[in-house]
């Protein structure tokens, strides 16, 4: 195999100056650049990554950390796969500027986190990206990663950078669009008010008819999901039965989730009612499993959980590269509303 030396040799010149142009990190003449580079092609010299490393200080690896592989839902689970959809936004964004993406999966336990960050050190990655399956605050130790860190689909009370869905922003464009249409009475069936994006689709929902100068009826909120309760659906079919018994029942119902309004299609037909002819329903997330397989198809707000990823990968680069992140808030990626047939206008406006 042959080595530098070799190579240096055969160019008439130094193993230093063989150095300088693989490593780019000082001006060579380029009658000296031709003789390197076709020493090297003519000996089939390859450069030691190891060693480049080293002089560089510079891996072109990346680190991630995610549960996606071991809690992958099973293949007739009608859901989303938030975490693996973001690890391919980072994928793709990253292998567009050169870096190779290391993937470590937690195996389903939090404790995992500061081996695999550690582990991560050793191999000497650049930067540290740890994806969550679901908006959340969450409590790790990547102090082991000793480089730069971003989270994804979550955050810290240490104000890690991070990247999440802009869920206030989403919720308050499907309210929008529905007062547009003609729906004066929402209902809403939210999620557990612990839950992040809970609070921030209904915040969403609020903002939506001030700006409208509409004062919503509270009555209309209702929390129709209880994080670990079983799945019976007693909850839910409890609180869209309070909705549907109200003096003035709304003519479309928001569900804090596509899952949820999956399941509430399913309890208004079996109270006889249609969708969208007697009531309209929307839903959040566009898990296309449910979104696109339902009939009629299921107006939502999208999770735009690939770009996501993206954005992801382009702060760390920015990290990595020394650019002081411009806002210490988190970067929030906005997801549209996907207009589709279980929503039909109350006045003539068409969107």
């Amino acid at each position: 195999m042959a080595t530098i030396y070799d190579v240096a040799k055969l160019a008439g010149v130094s193993p230093k100056t063989v150095s300088r142009v693989l490593n780019g990190d000082a001006p060579v003449n380029a009658r000296t650049r031709e003789a390197v580079t076709k020493a090297i092609t003519t000996l089939g010299y390859v450069p030691s990554q190891a060693a480049r490393m080293m002089r560089s200080n510079r891996s072109g690896l990346i680190g991630l950390i995610t549960g996606a592989i071991s809690q992958a839902p099973e293949p007739a689970m009608p859901s989303g796969l938030p975490d693996l959809y973001i690890v391919q936004g980072v994928q793709r964004e990253m292998a567009e500027h050169g870096k190779i993406l290391m993937i470590a999966d937690t195996g389903g336990t939090s404790e995992a986190v500061p081996l695999l960050a550690r582990t991560f050190a050793q191999h000497r990655v650049e930067g540290l990206i740890y994806v969550a399956d679901h908006h959340s605050e969450v409590d790790i130790d990547l102090g082991n990663a000793d480089c730069p860190v971003i989270l994804v689909n979550c955050f810290d009370t240490a104000a890690t950078p991070c990247v999440l869905p802009d869920d206030r922003t989403g919720g308050r464009e499907l309210v929008e669009r529905l007062l547009q249409t003609g729906h004066e009475r929402i209902g809403f069936l939210t999620l557990d008010p612990a839950m992040p994006a809970a609070r921030l689709r209904l915040e969403g929902y609020m903002a939506a008819h001030r700006a409208a100068g509409v004062n919503p009826d509270p009555a209309l909120v209702v929390q129709g999901f209880v994080e670990g309760a079983d799945k019976t659906g007693d909850v839910l079919e409890k609180a869209l039965g309070q909705l549907l018994s109200l003096p003035v029942p709304p003519t479309v119902i928001c569900c804090g989730n596509d899952e949820m309004a999956m399941r509430v299609y399913g309890l208004l037909r079996s109270r006889g009612l249609r969708v969208p002819e007697d009531i309209s329903v929307a839903g959040y997330d566009d898990h296309r499993a449910i979104s696109e397989m339902l009939y009629p198809q299921l107006t939502t707000v999208e999770l735009p959980y690939t770009q996501m990823g993206r954005q992801a990968a382009r702060d760390m680069l920015e990290m990595i590269g020394g650019k002081t992140p411009t806002s210490s808030g988190p970067s929030l990626v906005r997801g549209p509303v996907v207009w589709r047939s279980s929503v039909t206008a109350r006045n003539s406006v068409q969107t």
